[in-house]
């Protein structure tokens, strides 16, 4: 979380004192304003809020008719979330490596494809864009939904165009830790009629038929799906949230570029895909050795700066996400797609060390947050200190 204040401590005594706490009601409609707001700000024509980036995954997942029998590729470093996601339609992940931008490797990418490959996520981590210039051309040519993962990734673009709006669909998170936050919650967005209809019906089934006119216009029938409904305080704040974006972005990023521009000539940093569609939170050092990572770590440490390793991020890192691992996609074996039929013989055969190049990158990357509110002699005397 960035910038959070009497803006929204407005909007939540707004929505408190109308007594319109559910999402579809006849008075302020926050909801529904955030996402018509959220569709003007990022171009796309259809959007839906819901309960996390999860929830918008996994929405955007069954939109696209993922399920059993479905491979989805996805990278070795994201949160596990992005594969359970996969699980939780009844399909597979397949893990691909990440190349030296620390996002999806397009080669990889395409040499995991298969016969029965439904779509490929590839992740803007840490806000750095992928190239989805060819992660999109390989795509069309083999005929695999892109759903892009910009839940770390809240307003950033890549060549011009906002993440989460090039592939088939992009999902976004709100929770504590992204670019805008509601605590919690999460979008769905597309330009696809198709998915956008199923999405709707999948996220909130349990209402959609039951309260207001949700389903005027929307052709696909009903189907059993789940509750990512969120409350119109969500609504609320995150309509505030979505005012301080670009901003907050813009500070992200000159203090991100300030100082690179300082350090430049001592520290090497990631590749970019596109350093100006960066969302500017993170200035990610790339060192040759894992030894000299660690001793930079270890100095910026003492120095109070702080820093963090990528491989030491836990469920961020393919090799920890233990379910997806050990093969336990759910509770009751006979819901656990790697145990469904159809799902014998697809690409499951998991191990620790199956992406060893990214296990060697994240070794030899640390990572140091931007702080988007420090001035220029706060500026100077991070970099002083990291010099």
């Amino acid at each position: 979380m960035y910038r959070i204040g009497q803006e929204e401590i407005d909007a939540i005594t707004r929505v408190i004192k109308s007594r319109d706490l559910f999402k579809i009601n006849g008075g302020a409609k926050e909801c529904m304003h955030f996402e018509e707001e959220l569709k003007e700000k990022l171009g796309v024509k259809y959007a839906l809020l819901m309960t996390s980036g999860s929830a918008a995954l996994t929405s955007a997942l069954i939109g696209m008719g993922v399920g059993p029998g479905d491979e989805v590729i996805v990278p070795a470093y994201t949160y596990i979330a992005t594969a359970i996601a996969v699980t939780s339609t009844g399909a597979v992940p397949v893990i691909a490596e990440a190349d030296e931008s620390l996002t999806l490797d397009p080669d990889d990418f395409e040499k995991k494809i298969s016969s029965h490959t439904k779509a490929v996520i590839p992740v803007h981590i840490q806000g750095f864009p992928c190239d989805m210039d060819r992660i999109r051309a390989i795509a069309k040519k083999h005929g695999v939904f892109v759903l892009e993962d910009a839940c770390q990734s809240d307003g950033g673009s890549y060549k011009g165009k906002r993440l989460g709006t090039i592939g088939d669909a992009g999902a976004f998170s709100f929770n504590f830790f992204k670019v805008i936050t509601s605590g919690e919650g999460g979008a769905l967005v597309t330009d696809d009629r198709t998915i956008y209809e199923r999405g709707l019906i999948y996220h909130d089934s349990s209402a959609i038929a039951y309260f207001g006119n949700q389903l005027d216009g929307i052709s696909e029938a009903q189907f059993c799906g789940t509750e990512f409904r969120v409350s119109e305080f969500t609504g609320a704040i995150m309509r505030e949230q979505l005012k301080k974006l670009d901003p907050i972005l813009a500070d992200l990023r000159r203090n991100k570029r300030y100082l690179m521009d300082k350090l430049g000539d001592v520290y090497g940093f990631i590749k970019s895909n596109d350093i100006d569609g960066d969302c500017g939170t993170t200035l990610p050092f790339f060192f040759d050795t894992e030894k000299e990572a660690l001793a930079f770590k270890a100095k910026a440490d003492e120095a109070g700066i702080g820093g963090t390793r990528p491989i030491d991020t836990g469920k961020h890192v393919y090799s920890n996400w233990t379910p997806i691992m050990e093969k336990r996609g759910a509770f009751n074996p006979k819901f656990d797609p790697f145990k469904f039929e159809e799902n014998q013989g697809l690409q499951t055969d998991y191990s620790a060390d199956m992406c060893k190049k990214t296990l060697d990158l994240l070794s030899r990357a640390v990572y140091v947050g931007v702080n988007p509110d420090l001035d220029e002699a706060g500026l100077d005397a991070m970099a002083a200190k990291l010099r």
